[in-house]
């Protein structure tokens, strides 16, 4: 589900190279979860979807895949048909959701240890809590931006050389980073009450794509004492489709094995951790031709979505529908696998070649990133859509 543009934003489901304009057959969702909020799917956001019950989402769902039946005449009728269904490359795509609310967490070990290697040793890779709690910060849910949409290099300070004092100006070494997020859903949550691991499903609506834009120069000098602030803040995009926890539930895999077991608040044995491909393209500066520099799975992350978002609560820190938590970067075992240019270029010490002959440490003015994400099965194949950024020149 996404917004679409037509004349106003309308919630739409990707159909093919379609999208299915839900606006225009609202009135079919006459089910007994959605008779009462068919409204919903006349609004410019999912906000108010997101925020009814997850058996009205489920019924949603189901009363979809009925109407596109070929054994369902409604959406057969041309007239219907043509005032239902836009072609994608006829829409413009906004953020499928008002965000009111934007937390970043920090859960792929593979991805921890690797900075932990490079910026204090193997032996002291991840810190202390690591393995304890989800790891998290809070972003800026003002600069989360739709696909598609350019982010500019950012100015900043920064510590060229350790020991000297600190320079003004542009970022030197900009990066990507390759997760996944998820919306919350559900009724909004009352301060004080946490969410407790068995409720958590409750309000995981479903996911997104997700490049977390990092300065990584301005990071490193900014971040002590109390974490990422600026190096983030400067863009977060986010595929405009949002795939369903419904529509992954025939891709869940085990869990990440945890060591030592979680406390009891955090503990779940149900599987929610899912198969979901990824991989990451560059397009640089000045070329058409595309290179694929990152294969990496979403099953790769230690802590999950429903740990993520009980830790969040546990202070009693209320929820809102279309709150925004994504899982840090997703990376593998393998160094093809590694979520971000950090990684693959072991801190700038080791260029990634892509085609043409060209070659990246981190990434220059006028590069594309496009990141994509599909779950497959021997029938048929989900798509995220993609979540593309160009970065622009500091101005």
């Amino acid at each position: 589900m996404t917004n679409i543009y037509i004349q106003t934003p309308k919630i739409g489901v990707a159909i093919g190279d379609q999208i299915l304009n839900l606006n225009e057959i609202a009135q079919l969702f006459d089910g007994p979860e959605l008779r009462e909020h068919q409204s919903v799917f006349k609004e410019t956001t999912l906000n108010k979807f997101m925020g009814l019950q997850p058996k009205a989402w489920k019924e949603a769902r189901e009363k979809i895949q009925q109407l596109l039946s070929v054994n369902n005449a409604i959406l057969q009728d041309s007239n219907i048909r043509n005032r239902a269904f836009t072609p994608q490359t006829e829409a413009i795509m906004h953020l499928p959701a008002t965000i009111g609310d934007y937390t970043d967490f920090y859960s792929s070990i593979h991805h921890a240890t690797n900075v932990g290697i490079m910026f204090r040793s193997k032996e002291n890779a991840l810190m202390p809590n690591w393995k304890y709690l989800p790891v998290g910060y809070h972003g800026r849910a003002s600069s989360v931006v739709v696909s598609n949409t350019p982010i500019k290099r950012p100015y900043g300070q920064t510590l060229p050389v350790e020991g000297a004092a600190p320079v003004f100006g542009p970022c030197k070494l900009m990066d990507f980073e390759l997760e996944m997020a998820f919306f919350v859903g559900g009724f909004p949550t009352k301060l004080g009450e946490p969410v407790k691991i068995d409720a958590a499903q409750d309000h995981i609506f479903g996911f997104v794509v997700m490049n977390d834009w990092s300065a990584r120069d301005i990071q490193k000098w900014e971040y002590v004492p109390l974490g990422p602030f600026t190096a983030k803040n400067l863009g977060t995009s986010i595929s405009p489709w949002v795939v369903t926890t419904l529509a992954l539930e025939p891709f869940k895999v085990e869990n990440f094995p945890q060591n030592p077991p979680p406390f009891a608040y955090l503990a779940h044995d149900d599987k929610f951790n899912f198969d979901i491909n990824l991989e990451v393209n560059i397009i640089p500066n000045n070329s058409s031709v595309s290179t694929t520099i990152c294969r990496s799975n979403y099953k790769y992350l230690y802590w999950t979505a429903k740990q993520q978002l009980t830790h969040h609560t546990i202070t009693g820190c209320n929820l809102n529908p279309g709150d925004l938590m994504a899982s840090g970067t997703i990376s593998g075992e393998e160094s093809d696998s590694f979520g971000s240019m950090l990684e693959l270029s072991w801190k700038g010490t080791k260029p990634i070649k892509l085609n043409d002959g060209i070659e990246r440490k981190f990434l220059l003015d006028g590069d594309t990133v496009i990141m994509k994400a599909y779950c497959e099965s021997d029938t048929y194949r989900i798509g995220f859509g993609s979540c593309t950024g160009k970065l622009l020149p500091a101005n």
